[in-house]
């Protein structure tokens, strides 16, 4: 495992320099004045998907340093490494099945599924003939650039590309992976009100969108937080992501036999709608590694991400026939893989430098830090699972103590930190 994947300083960024897709600006104001104000969703779909200005459907993937927010795996090979575990603990666990299917979601450049193949190369060599990798991107057009990638690591064998719609539509025996995915799927926005729920819709004067308040598109907005429990406070701002129901079936449906395994920032319903936390919602764009909370500046070119909701997500995923396998927090799971003995070996190896042995311990402490990437939630869902122990990874617990959380500062180096009040206790 290369434990230095680089240490530098770099300049603050010109954001103003950054601009905005014109054209997929110019479109939806068009569609704004042709049919009305927008729902949040339609607006977030198209600045993050649209084939032509979508974020996300830009040339280059946008994690990394060189982009615009860090996630866990560009943070250090050692989050790949502890997944290739749980990898192949849900192989022995299925009784070894050939062949054996990682299929990513948000595969971006590769950078999970080297480490995920490089740990697996050097603990579990019995899987390399046996093991698929079918990546799932919102650009296809990356694929070329992952296949690469891949290769040059020693693990094109195991790639098998989608159909020609761009979808893998075959139903398998594997291991499904979907790291900070949900929280970038369209949401809906609403307000509470003393007379009811009010669903926020975009809008144009022409120049500038706006925030447009009007009763709710869709009964479903009501339904959902009705399924929470929650009753939002007057003037409290939330998300609600309907997206999330069909997405999950649409995963589920492709399991025949296995694991899903998302990891994403979020909580329960009823921390997710705290008055006080979080009564302005979650709603957040990043850019540049900056963290702020105008979604209608930097369109096309900045990320849109909302906090998920993890009661909903585990509802949809037994809706669509999984069985919930459990929710633990990245830091209780990456512990639960097993992190220290990948540390000592990192530190073991004589290929390590000085400055790797810092990268990797620094690392390690922000994907573990419970005022950080710790908190983020690993939720697990399965289908024809074997009766016994839960999933490797979900069965550690970390000792109870309180934890304070860094106030938001506008400044972050990954998704999730700065971009809500913390929470006063770890859970």
């Amino acid at each position: 495992m290369d434990a230095t994947p680089g240490l530098r300083r770099d300049p603050q960024p010109d954001l103003e320099a950054v601009g905005e897709d014109v054209e997929l600006v110019a479109r939806i104001h068009a569609e704004i004045a042709r049919d009305g104000p927008l729902t949040f969703a339609r607006f977030m779909d198209l600045a993050l998907y649209d084939p032509i200005g979508g974020y996300y459907r830009a040339e280059a993937a946008r994690p990394g340093r060189e982009g615009d927010f860090l996630t866990a795996p560009e943070a250090h090979p050692i989050f790949g490494a502890a997944l290739s575990r749980a990898v192949a603990d849900a192989w022995d666990r299925l009784g070894r099945p050939a062949p054996f299917v990682v299929r990513e979601y948000g595969a971006g450049t590769g950078t999970l599924a080297v480490a995920l193949f490089d740990g697996l190369a050097r603990e579990r060599p019995d899987l390399a003939g046996t093991i698929r990798y079918q990546p799932v991107e919102a650009e296809p057009a990356r694929l070329d650039a992952l296949a690469a990638r891949l290769t040059a690591a020693g693990h094109g064998a195991v790639l098998e590309r989608p159909g020609g719609n761009g979808e893998h539509v075959d139903s398998i025996d594997g291991f499904i992976l979907a790291n900070e995915v949900l929280d970038a799927l369209p949401t809906h926005r609403v307000v509470g009100r003393t007379d009811g729920l009010r669903e926020v819709l975009v809008g144009s004067d022409g120049s500038a969108f706006v925030d447009v308040e009007a009763e709710p598109t869709t009964p479903e907005l009501e339904a959902r937080l009705r399924a929470d429990g929650v009753t939002l406070a007057d003037g409290q701002r939330a998300e609600i992501c309907l997206a999330l129901d069909p997405w999950i079936e649409g995963v589920a449906g492709g399991l025949r036999r296995g694991v899903v395994l998302l990891i994403d920032y979020g909580y329960p319903a009823r921390e997710l709608y705290d008055p006080v936390r979080r009564r302005d919602g979650t709603l957040r764009a990043y850019l540049r590694h900056r963290v702020h909370d105008d979604p209608y500046i930097h369109v096309g070119r900045q990320d849109l991400t909302a906090h998920v909701d993890v009661s909903a997500v585990e509802r949809a995923a037994v809706t669509a026939g999984l069985s919930h396998l459990g929710t633990t927090t990245q830091a209780e799971f990456l512990v639960g893989l097993g992190t220290e003995s990948l540390l000592q070996a990192i530190q073991a190896d004589p290929a390590t430098t000085f400055e790797g042995h810092l990268a990797v311990r620094s690392a390690l402490l922000r994907l573990l830090d419970p005022g950080a990437m710790g908190r983020f939630r690993v939720l697990g869902f399965g289908r024809d699972w074997p009766a016994g122990p839960p999933p490797a990874g979900f069965g550690y617990r970390l000792p109870r103590r309180p934890v304070r959380e860094p106030e938001p500062t506008g400044v972050g180096d990954h998704r999730g930190r700065p971009a809500t009040p913390p929470d006063d206790t770890a859970e």
